[in-house]
């Protein structure tokens, strides 16, 4: 049975006055000097009036939402953003990824940045660690990356970054203390490799309204295990990515839908006996490890051809 309610049909004179007032509204920006900004105002003022009018929103329903954003917004600090969290489980973060990293070639597709990211992460050499004393499991990562055409990317520059087995970032911690984070650079034949953790799953921040209205509407706050990849390169596209772990139940329901096919990969657990690829030495615990190779686009001029993209 359908949940939808119905609304009687309005009067002809009902619908002409809220079409001449959206009307009004959208000539109001006639006069933006900036073309694009004028463009944005106008869709916008179209959209939340079709919005209002379409499910004949109620007065209250609207005073309820404007509560919600002015929560979102006294929650918000530097810190904590929770406007990015709203768009995150709306799925308009991702779509906005998607729309501006169009698909080119076989290169990697990319997913959501996320809120965890710091510049000057430590530097690491090949093979070091990027625990930086955050606790997990052992990981060994490494892979290629290249050019759409297979070029191997000398010297590409790799940021990484993770949460500890616990769930969480360094920067939710209390302290200034970096740790399961570093960036490196991909060796003369594109070749990267290093020690991370193996990822685990977590919740995003549901203290706050966005949690609220998760649990309102039946979703779950978690996000699938991952472990976060920035690539960039002369003459490419940088890439803001995810690795996601192949078996992980919460594949079908990561609370900000950051998951592709493509960046699903396989974490193969090895015993303590089990030689390391560097030999290092693990002690009496497990570890895993996994490959990711990736390919960069090309930068490409904003007056290419969808045609020449897509070749």
């Amino acid at each position: 049975m359908s949940n939808t309610i119905d609304h009687p049909p309005l009067h002809d004179e009902q619908t002409r006055r809220e079409q001449a007032l959206t009307e009004t509204v959208v000539a109001s920006f006639d006069g933006t000097p900036d073309a694009r900004l004028k463009q944005l105002m106008q869709s916008l003022t179209r959209h939340l009036h079709a919005f209002v009018r379409e499910l004949r929103l109620t007065e209250d329903e609207w005073n309820t939402a404007i509560g919600f954003l002015t929560d979102v917004g006294h929650i918000t600090d530097d810190r904590r953003q929770e406007f990015i969290l709203l768009s995150d489980v709306f799925g308009v973060s991702m779509q906005t990824v998607t729309v501006n990293n169009e698909a080119d070639a076989d290169a990697t597709e990319a997913t959501v940045f996320g809120p965890f990211f710091v510049e000057d992460s430590p530097s690491i050499e090949l093979g070091g660690d990027i625990a930086g004393g955050a606790s997990g499991q052992p990981c060994w990562v490494e892979g290629t990356v290249t050019s759409t055409d297979g070029t191997p990317i000398a010297g590409a520059h790799i940021e990484v970054w993770e949460a500890d087995e616990a769930g969480f970032y360094d920067v939710q911690y209390d302290g200034t203390e970096l740790a399961g984070r570093a960036n490196l650079t991909a060796d003369s034949a594109g070749c990267y490799f290093f020690w991370g953790l193996t990822p685990t799953p977590y919740p995003i921040p549901h203290d706050g309204p966005v949690g609220r209205m998760l649990a309102a509407t039946n979703r779950s706050p978690y996000r699938a295990s991952h472990l976060h990849f920035k690539v960039s390169a002369p003459g490419h596209r940088t890439l803001v990515t995810h690795i996601f772990v192949r078996g992980d139940e919460l594949l079908g329901s990561d609370s900000v839908f950051g998951v592709r096919e493509s960046l699903i990969a396989e974490f193969t657990e090895h015993s303590s006996a089990t030689p390391t690829p560097d030999g290092r030495a693990i002690g009496d615990r497990s570890w895993t490890s996994t490959r990711f190779d990736i390919v960069l686009a090309p930068t490409r001029a904003k007056t290419d051809s969808h045609s020449e993209r897509h070749r």
